[in-house]
């Protein structure tokens, strides 16, 4: 008595199977990242509004970075 044989045809996976699992598997890779990102604008965004008192659309102005660099950053004498 022998085993029946299996056909190739379930071992073999379909292009676009292998073409999902590709996408599903970088969309969970990437989705930390930008939930990291995004809490880190939020966050800004109420530091700085709320604590801050100023208005939300400096937080996205590139002198208040630079200005608070060199506040941080700046040499004592």
């Amino acid at each position: 008595m022998t085993a029946p044989s299996r056909s190739n045809e379930q071992g073999k996976r379909s292009s676009g199977r292998i073409v999902a699992r590709i996408i599903w598997l970088s969309i969970k890779m990437l989705i930390i990242p930008v939930l990291c990102i995004m809490a880190l604008i939020v966050g800004l965004a109420i530091g700085y509004t709320v604590l801050g008192d100023k208005p939300l659309s400096d937080v996205f102005d590139f002198n208040t970075w630079k200005h608070m660099y060199d506040l941080v950053f700046a040499e004592g004498g």
